[in-house]
């Protein structure tokens, strides 16, 4: 079990802190809803924990079994509804790794992201697709 604090700061603001390494962040509400925009919004932080996800378990996969993934990306986007309830209906990643891998090699690593964690708890009803780019 991990512990964070949260604590609203007002204006829309909250800062986290987290137990076990006493880093801290802050969010912000968007700008489309009623907020300030000046840094991540609670539903940016999903996106964002997908596409981490995504890398630090294919980058455990690679360790494993020696692929080099060195200077792989990600970058999340996120679609949030326009009727209401008001909430994320698409979290698109794309995974950019700069060589060629061997099939085998891709297999192991796109196995990987699709079975992080925040993947699989990401509600079905979010289109949430990770497309992988090798060799650019």
């Amino acid at each position: 079990m991990v512990e964070i604090d949260i604590s609203y700061d007002g204006n829309l603001r909250c800062t986290a802190k987290h137990a076990p390494s006493s880093g801290t962040l802050i969010t912000d509400a968007p700008t489309d809803n009623q907020g300030k925009g000046e840094t991540f919004s609670p539903t940016d932080l999903v996106a964002t924990a997908l596409g981490s996800c995504a890398l630090t378990i294919m980058g455990i996969v690679a360790e494993r079994h020696g692929i080099d993934i060195s200077g792989a990306t990600a970058h999340a986007e996120k679609e949030m509804s326009t009727d209401k309830p008001r909430r994320i209906v698409k979290l698109p990643v794309t995974v950019r790794i700069p060589r060629e891998l061997s099939p085998e090699e891709k297999t192991r690593i796109e196995r990987g992201a699709l079975h992080c964690p925040v993947h699989k708890s990401i509600h079905p009803e979010i289109d949430a697709p990770i497309t992988f780019v090798y060799g650019e």
